[in-house]
C-alpha cells in the first residue's frame, strides 16, 4: 500500500533527526568527516520533508478552495 505524503514527510524528519544524532555522537568522538557526511544527509532528509510538507499545504489549499466554490 502506498505512503501518504504526511507519512513519508513525518519519516523523513524522523530519519533526518536519527542522522543528526549520530553525526552529533561522530562529532563527539572526533570523527569529524563522518559527522560532517551524515550532517549532509540529515539536511537532505530535512530538504525532502519539507518539500513533501509544502506539498501538503498546496494540497490543503486546493482542496479549500474546492470546498469553498462548491
Amino acid at each position: 500500500m502506498p505512503q501518504s505524503t504526511h507519512g513519508r514527510a513525518a519519516e523523513l524528519h524522523n530519519l533526518a533527526s536519527h542522522i543528526h544524532d549520530a553525526a552529533a555522537e561522530a562529532h563527539g568522538k572526533a570523527d569529524h568527516l563522518t559527522a560532517h557526511e551524515l550532517s549532509k544527509r540529515a539536511l537532505e532528509h530535512s530538504m525532502n520533508a519539507y518539500k513533501q510538507s509544502e506539498q501538503l499545504v498546496e494540497e490543503a489549499e486546493k482542496s479549500s478552495e474546492k470546498t469553498n466554490a462548491a
